[in-house]
């Protein structure tokens, strides 16, 4: 923090002498301070990683944060710094035991991806099963509190957040979902129950876990081939194979809220393979898996039937009973929100396919959000289980962007509307 306030003290000297008036936002997102953040970011793992990460995914398609400083934070999706060899063989050692090397007939000691908790390994057995090794990055659990004391530092940055806005709940919920992410055995048995719920599919599948290779510090599955779906969209995919890969993802975002009360609330591109062999998407990583209950299944209902039919009375009460807007909200900012929600059901009225590709609805949402977050009376979040919860919606749609597919939502919402 302290280069990133230097590099903006003399950029800032030098503005002000050419008679500019840039404000502080303006200098600490320069592409010299992007540039420091997100390798400052990169190295630390843990929690402020992951902030990074998602800060990532949300801006990748619409230029929320600046150019230069979402394109290198976007590196920070499929990876990190990764351990050196000799700690990698220490952690398998801890876990495994001295004769670690004689419980697989090879592994590969450079990693095929690396993100926030952990880094991802191939491995053999001897009875020829090829297996991914999530492998957690030694004391990333015990990091997590001082992160999030460096998260809530750079929160009370001028022009991050509005002044008033309180962020103590919502660091505390982002808290309690990282030290659950780094429960490798939770995370161990939400996989095989999200498994369990989604069931066969005709274009998505979740890799079993494989429990005599798993320990509290290694999550062990079946080896998933492919490339995320992003990169996979990005090198000439069929328009038809984009549409259907996207509906799927869509099918399954409603699926997770709607009848399997288990959402994976981190649609990181990154957690989505297409395998061109098959032609299906594996889905990874449920460290940050949430389940749905009831009550809240009921006011999600709610909101999307009143989103689908563009009925701002209806709207505005699902959205108070939800927590979006409260009582103590100022009428203006209550509004805008039912306004916000009125916009982001643009795709469910629309008859047909959506055309993601061609929608400039994400852009208007953001500049819409950008001018209520940061407008007057702006001073709370909606419950953080609702952000969480958001985030895969969002997520599922800036997806849908990116791979510039068509999809039909009102099919795809219509058994559970």
């Amino acid at each position: 923090m302290g280069e990133l306030a230097l590099s903006s003290a003399s950029l800032g000297v030098s503005r002000w002498a050419k008679g500019d008036k840039p404000d502080l936002s303006q200098l600490l997102l320069t592409p010299a301070n992007a540039r420091r953040l997100a390798e400052r970011l990169s190295a630390m793992r843990g929690a402020v990683m992951k902030v990074g990460q998602l800060m990532s995914m949300d801006s990748a398609s619409q230029g929320v944060l600046p150019a230069e400083f979402s394109a290198l934070l976007a590196g920070l999706r499929n990876s990190a710094h990764t351990m050196p060899a000799a700690q990698l063989t220490a952690v398998l050692r801890r876990e495994y035991g001295a004769r670690w090397q004689s419980r697989f007939h090879s592994l590969d000691l450079v990693p095929i991806a690396a993100a926030s908790i952990g880094q991802v390994h191939r491995a053999h057995t001897h009875d020829g099963q090829t297996l991914a090794l999530k492998i957690q990055y030694p004391g990333v659990s015990d990091s997590i509190d001082s992160d999030m004391a460096n998260l809530a530092m750079l929160a009370r940055l001028p022009g991050l957040v509005p002044a008033r806005m309180d962020m103590a709940p919502l660091l505390a919920r982002v808290r309690e979902q990282l030290k659950h992410e780094a429960d490798y055995r939770a995370e161990a048995r939400a996989t095989t129950l999200y498994r369990t719920r989604l069931g066969a599919d005709p274009d998505l599948w979740v890799p079993a876990v494989v429990p005599e290779h798993c320990t509290p510090h290694i999550v062990a599955t079946e080896f998933a081939p492919g490339v995320p779906v992003d990169q996979w969209a990005a090198e000439h995919a069929p328009q038809a194979q984009r549409d259907r890969v996207a509906a799927a993802l869509v099918r399954l975002a409603v699926r997770e809220f709607f009848e399997m009360g288990l959402v994976q609330t981190d649609p990181n591109f990154g957690n989505y393979l297409f395998d061109a062999g098959t032609g299906k998407v594996a889905l990874l990583d449920f460290g940050a898996a949430e389940k749905v209950l009831p009550a809240r299944a009921r006011q999600l209902t709610e909101l999307s039937r009143a989103m689908r039919d563009g009925d701002a009375t209806r709207l505005a009460t699902a959205a108070s009973r939800a927590g979006f807007i409260s009582p103590e909200d100022p009428a203006s900012q209550s509004d805008a929100v039912v306004q916000m929600l009125l916009a982001a059901g643009e795709p469910l009225r629309h008859a047909g396919p959506y055309d993601f590709g061609k929608s400039d609805l994400f852009g208007r949402l953001f500049t819409q959000g950008r001018a209520q977050f940061f407008g007057d009376g702006f001073a709370r979040t909606p419950p953080p289980d609702l952000l969480f919860l958001q985030r895969k919606f969002v997520g599922t749609f800036l997806l849908c962007v990116r791979l510039r597919a068509k999809v039909d939502l009102a099919l795809a919402f219509s058994p559970h509307l």
